[in-house]
């Protein structure tokens, strides 16, 4: 049994097959009128438990705007998103803030960890804003980093670890409250090729075993290669990947 698998927190939520995200008829254009830019067009995408779908598209097709719409960062200009049978775009904001706490988990090219918190302290905050103690938050945090190989580095701010070791922390921060759905824009974008097959590595390990669905937003088509499905998006349609 692998480390994280022993340190997982709760039993598999999300058995295999489930549906836990889909977007419906989504579009998003930004301007108006003779001015106005059509980014994403009637875009159906349902992503099950433990699916690894990656997304590969030429620099501006507007794969990072697909992923906040997603995550409900971002409001579509036509169509759905809904999320454990939930419709972001209908939720008042406490309610959506609340359901992405709990259901997904965000992981970018750039760690965006805080740079006066220790390791431990960043992967505990997502718990803390649910309202878990302090206590309770920081033993599931030290336990999430063991998971991701850093038992050694909990207390290190994130200006004493390296990339690769930043973005394991961020791995574990999107992880740490079970979401159902990661989404992660260029995850491994910032990092060597030896260190990127490492995080990558671990990002399919824990899909695999607890059950979470990854949308990964990717430009390299060898990593892309090793996920369940790859889509295209081009001229705002996401198509399936074909070569």
């Amino acid at each position: 049994m692998s480390q994280i698998s022993q340190t997982s927190q709760t039993s598999n939520s999300n058995p295999i097959g489930k549906l836990v995200l889909h977007a419906q008829d989504l579009a998003k254009t930004y301007g108006k009128g003779a001015t106005a830019v059509e980014v994403l067009k009637d875009i159906d995408l349902e992503i099950s438990a433990s699916e690894k779908v990656a997304i590969v598209g030429s620099s501006g097709s507007g794969k990072s705007t697909l992923l906040h719409l997603l995550g409900g960062l971002d409001t579509p200009s036509a169509g759905s998103v809904f999320l454990a049978g939930e419709n972001l775009h209908n939720l008042p904001i406490k309610k959506l803030d609340q359901l992405r706490n709990r259901s997904l988990g965000f992981i970018y090219q750039f760690h965006h960890l805080l740079d006066e918190f220790s390791a431990v302290e960043n992967v505990a905050l997502p718990l803390r804003i649910r309202g878990l103690s302090n206590d309770e938050s920081m033993e599931r945090a030290n336990q999430m980093l063991l998971a991701v190989g850093l038992a050694k580095r909990v207390q290190h701010t994130p200006g004493e670890l390296s990339g690769g070791e930043r973005q394991r922390v961020a791995v574990a921060r999107a992880l740490v409250g079970n979401p159902s759905c990661v989404l992660a824009d260029e995850p491994t974008g910032n990092l060597d090729a030896e260190t990127a097959d490492g995080v990558f590595d671990l990002m399919l390990d824990i899909a695999r075993e607890q059950g979470t669905a990854f949308v990964i937003v990717t430009h390299d088509p060898v990593r892309a290669k090793r996920c369940d499905r790859i889509l295209h998006l081009e001229r705002g349609v996401l198509k399936p990947f074909s070569q």
